[in-house]
């Protein structure tokens, strides 16, 4: 399975990479976001939901773990930061959101990743070192459908320049 990496030097390029995720994205797709505090993951949700057509602005849900959002397809924005045990987050009940119609992004994902669908995308955002707006993006698709994903970032030539 082949990974992609990107630099986004700009939060604006990072919402890009978002707004094709968001117009490429289907039912039932799962974002894994992972990376430091201040590395752009809410950032790139926003572009998500760009890409979904949702009209909303989308903020961190870190407070209520759960944010919703309609466009051509839900958004199901989940933050685990404030979460520190996999059984507290198992105890949510997302199972329903992991199926359902619409696409999961779920910031922190490192602390529930034995209770994730098995096929995901991972996203791992990281500082570029002496730049204060650089970050470094890898994309890791794990399952046939993210593979395919991931070839169909590669054609958007705008995400190279």
């Amino acid at each position: 399975m082949e990974s992609l990496k990107l630099n986004s030097h700009s939060p604006e390029q990072t919402q890009l990479l978002g707004s094709y995720l968001g117009k490429l994205a289907q039912k039932a797709d799962v974002f894994l976001l992972v990376g430091e505090l201040g590395t752009g993951k809410t950032c790139l949700v926003q572009g998500i939901a760009h890409g979904l057509e949702i009209k909303e602005y989308a903020s961190s849900p870190t407070f209520v773990i759960l944010r919703e959002y309609h466009g051509r397809l839900p958004l199901y924005h989940i933050d685990f930061y404030r979460l520190n045990r996999v059984e507290e987050i198992a105890d949510l009940g997302l199972e329903e959101y992991f199926c359902g119609d619409g696409v999961c992004v779920i910031e922190w994902a490192e602390k529930g990743l034995q209770i994730v669908p098995r096929d995901n995308l991972l996203i791992a955002l990281h500082y570029i070192p002496a730049c204060q707006t650089g970050r470094s993006i890898y994309l890791k698709p794990q399952g046939n459908r993210y593979c395919e994903l991931i070839e169909q970032l590669k054609q958007e030539k705008e995400l190279w320049l």
